[in-house]
């Protein structure tokens, strides 16, 4: 939760909001300071006298240079999900403080960063913690398992429309259009994970939505929780440890490692389906969302070098047109793409 750019200072209706649920005194002075809360939500650290805390809107069109547009209702839900999430694992969520679900804002604890650090800010820093990536797999399994087959949880959680519009549409459906020649695996993809629902999907498990905190990773930004397919978060989790190898490049070894040893500790969990039959889904999904980070609606910032995202598309399309069938088998052929001459060349 470090400072960024965002508006000069709050809306009216924020400071409204702090109020009306006595988080702050009628005539208390607060000191608002703009966190990094991605592209798809204004999020605000409080100072008030003796006490922090951090208020999230989200926002109808996302900060994004596509056209990207989503329902503010998923500020609901994302609420709900730390709420269930706070049920199983107290720990792995900030204490949640108050919401307002119509205007949709809510208010959670600050976490200190120099206490709570982001896991991609340690990541690209070099700083490489394989127990960290175990802790990871072993809490999104724990979740997922707690989600599994729960009627109430999966109609609480029906938001298709909202996974859709934040998910499905700008990483797979935009990587199709931007790959015709790949379009019909994408969208067939984009289908298979659509209409698998089997647990309760965070949607957003990337690092820079991961604390680790002094108990353990502590997940952030559920905007996009949805009852689906518990594949899909696996994947999107390992995609980002195998883009920074790209922009890591002395730790390299380190954070395929963490990769396998995420994925492992995920499937350890596995007990709603045959462990191969997830796997396979996140194996076969995960080429994809590489794609996607490079020429879908969202590409990751930080790869700048065209020699990357050149090593990206054509593994990546090499694995959606023979997909492999276990995570270890993306790993290994993303590892021998990087220590393979041609891709040696690339990276220099």
């Amino acid at each position: 939760m470090s400072p960024a750019s965002a508006p000069a200072g709050p809306d009216p209706l924020l400071t409204d909001f702090l109020t009306a649920h006595e988080l702050a005194r009628p005539g208390e002075v607060a000191h608002w300071t703009p966190l990094a809360g991605g592209v798809s939500s204004d999020l605000w650290r409080v100072d008030l006298p003796g006490r922090s805390l951090c208020v999230k809107r989200a926002l109808a069109r996302l900060r994004v240079a596509a056209d990207w547009e989503a329902p503010v209702s998923r500020n609901a839900y994302e609420w709900a999900w730390m709420r269930f999430a706070a049920r199983r694992r107290p720990d792995s969520v900030p204490e949640l403080l108050a919401h307002d679900p119509e205007a949709g804002v809510f208010a959670m604890a600050y976490l200190p960063p120099d206490r709570y650090p982001v896991w991609k800010a340690q990541l690209l820093g070099g700083e490489v913690e394989v127990a960290t990536a175990a802790a990871v797999g072993e809490l999104l399994g724990t979740l997922h398992a707690a989600s599994a087959g729960d009627a109430a949880v999966a109609t609480e959680f029906a938001t298709d429309d909202n996974f859709h519009a934040l998910r499905i549409e700008p990483y797979l459906l935009a990587t199709a259009a931007a790959h015709p020649a790949l379009g019909d695996i994408l969208r067939g993809l984009a289908d298979r994970t659509a209409t698998t629902q089997l647990a309760l999907v965070h949607g957003d498990v990337s690092p820079k939505n991961i604390l680790v905190g002094p108990a353990g990773p502590v997940l952030l930004d559920a905007e996009c929780a949805w009852y689906g397919d518990p594949a899909f978060d696996l994947a999107f989790c390992v995609n980002h440890l195998l883009l920074k190898s790209l922009v890591v490049p002395g730790r390299r070894r380190e954070l395929l490692q963490s990769a396998r040893v995420l994925t492992e500790m995920y499937l350890r969990c596995v007990d709603w389906e045959p462990r191969p039959a997830v796997e396979e889904r996140a194996a076969t999904l995960l080429p994809a969302l590489l794609l996607a980070r490079v020429d879908g609606k969202s590409p990751v910032e930080y790869l700048t070098d065209d020699r990357h995202r050149l090593l990206v598309r054509t593994v990546a399309s090499a694995l959606l047109r023979a997909p492999a069938p276990a995570v270890a088998d993306v790993l290994d052929a993303w590892g021998a793409a990087l220590d393979a001459p041609t891709g040696s060349g690339l990276l220099r």
